[in-house]
């Protein structure tokens, strides 16, 4: 298993970006599908983005399509979420994942391991 730790929540104006990261512990990072989840008080976490182990493949929800971009850097052992065009609904705490494959991070019970979350908010 990994260790994922996120980083780069904040506050942001509507309209605004951010860039989340979420550094992992332990040299199988490169071997693991790894994505975004987020929630919003009151509901349910759900998927945000995924991107396989080879950079080849992602994956988004359609509420973040054209406004959100999921990369990793396998040297680095990180991954990133570029989030442009912020909406108030884009508020929630976010989390990183990582599975086998990005069908095991579509359907959440298949992810490894879990980040502790940080926190966006998208507030004028």
């Amino acid at each position: 298993q990994v260790q994922l730790v996120e980083s780069g929540g904040g506050l942001v104006q509507p309209g605004g970006s951010l860039r989340l990261s979420c550094t992992a512990s332990g040299r199988t990072f490169r071997t693991y599908s790894v994505g975004w989840f987020r929630q919003a008080p009151g509901k349910e976490r759900e998927f945000v983005a995924a991107i396989s182990w080879n950079v080849v493949t992602t994956d988004y929800a359609d509420s973040v399509k054209d406004r959100f971009t999921v990369s990793r850097d396998n040297p680095k052992n990180t991954m990133y979420l570029q989030m442009n065009s912020l909406k108030p609904e884009d508020t929630a705490v976010y989390y990183c994942a990582a599975a086998s494959n990005l069908v095991a991070i579509r359907s959440m019970t298949g992810v490894e391991s879990w980040g502790q979350g940080t926190q966006v908010t998208v507030s004028s």
